[in-house]
């Protein structure tokens, strides 16, 4: 068996990973099966900096606040701020903590100044090898999620200053009075209690109905919006809609007492991740780096809390039905984690037989590998905060990216 394995497994590289697809994916997505491991994230790096140089890639998004991602941003495209402050505020999940993201936003941000790519033509959109940086998650936390009001204000500011007074649904007097004191939104209890959550109150309902006026003005209006904005104005602006609206629709389901409530909250949070994923790669192809959970094709699944099992069609799901083959999906799994108590995998798993064939990281042809095996046991993680590869969906997936060991850092 382990030399019929070693067929599908390669050395862990930019074209070797192109090589597994049936073209360059638009969106090239790279999940991980646990947060925060030093090891996996060097490894995204080096693969993110193989597809600049080699084929083409100019955007990375991560799986952080999708309106934090642009203080990142503009410090890749212009080095506006100090690296410190980047890293504080751009950043959701204490995400900019990590040492290996500061390694990509200094890499990215060189990157730009010694190629020139920060300049803009006169219609301000950036040289065509400028790298760009994204969060594509919402302005989420796991115990909250943010106030409407940044995503609003923005957007609302946009607009008052280049359609007609009388065409904005409100005054901006208004819109400040309807969202109201921020504490309001971010409430830590309404995650687990829905009557704590103001996300269907007679004023959330009415400001919803407005986020949904405001959005449509931009569509109404995009061809004057993009003639007197630039290329990046036109994307924030873009951006601003759909958050604001994503964001009332999630704390909407926040206050919901159904059993439901869970699952539409997973939803929500997938969909605002497509819909940033999809209007990235308008610009360029993206490198996606997030939890293998979010960027499968199947069905997504957790527990939480007191449910055994949710599932919802994730943010991988969503995208793949509108690209096809221009996504691409390769899923991470690892040999041990052990400081975490992630020993030996089991021999007849599908970590187990990787990590048989001796290799510390490789890239593995999962379609070839789920036609060998046949079927394998699930491994069973002692860490919730590890989530093993599930063999009945090794189909779905493009490739493996396996790492032999996750050391402590």
């Amino acid at each position: 068996m382990v030399r019929d394995l070693q067929h599908t497994v390669h050395p862990l590289d930019a074209a070797a990973v192109l090589h597994l697809l049936p073209g360059r994916p638009r969106i090239l997505a790279l999940g991980e099966p646990t947060h925060g491991a030093g090891a996996l994230l060097r490894l995204r790096n080096e693969l993110f900096w193989e597809l600049v140089e080699q084929a083409g890639y100019r955007t990375i998004a991560l799986e952080t606040d999708c309106l934090a991602g642009r203080v990142v941003d503009d410090y890749v495209a212009t080095g506006e701020g100090h690296l410190d402050d980047v890293m504080r505020r751009g950043f959701s999940h204490e995400w900019g903590a990590f040492p290996a993201n500061r390694e990509l936003v200094r890499w990215m941000r060189a990157w730009n100044e010694r190629a020139g790519n920060v300049r803009t033509d006169e219609a301000g959109r950036p040289d065509a090898g400028r790298l760009r940086f994204a969060g594509f998650d919402g302005p989420l936390e796991i115990q909250a999620a943010a106030s409407p009001r940044a995503a609003l204000t923005s957007l609302y500011g946009y607009l008052s200053a280049r359609v007609e007074a009388e065409l904005l649904p409100c005054t901006a007097d208004v819109l400040d009075r309807m969202i109201g004191a921020d504490v309001r939104w971010t409430e830590p209890a309404a995650m687990m209690d829905p009557a704590r959550s103001v996300g269907q109150s007679a004023e959330a309902r009415e400001l919803r109905l407005l986020a949904y006026d405001l959005a449509t003005l931009l569509d109404t209006h995009a061809p004057q919006l993009v003639a007197t904005s630039t290329a990046q104005e036109w994307d924030r602006a873009r951006l601003y809609g759909r958050t604001a609206t994503g964001l009332l629709r999630y704390h909407f389901w926040m206050a919901d007492p159904s059993p439901a409530r869970m699952t539409r909250l997973l939803a929500v949070r997938d969909a605002m991740m497509a819909d940033n994923l999809l209007a990235l790669a308008e610009s360029s192809p993206v490198l996606v780096n997030a939890h293998n959970s979010h960027l499968r094709r199947g069905m997504s699944t957790m527990r939480m809390w007191d449910h055994p099992r949710l599932e919802w069609w994730g943010a991988g799901a969503l995208v793949s039905a509108r690209l096809g083959e221009r996504y691409g999906f390769l899923a991470s799994a690892v040999g041990t984690i052990r400081h975490h108590g992630v020993d030996d995998a089991p021999s007849d798993s599908v970590e187990g037989l990787l990590s048989a064939l001796g290799a510390d990281r490789s890239v593995v042809d999962a379609p070839g590998l789920a036609a060998l095996l046949g079927g394998s046991v699930a491994r069973v993680s002692p860490w919730f905060g590890y989530a093993p590869l599930d063999p009945a969906q090794l189909a779905d997936l493009d490739g493996i990216v396996f790492l032999q060991d996750v050391p402590e850092d």
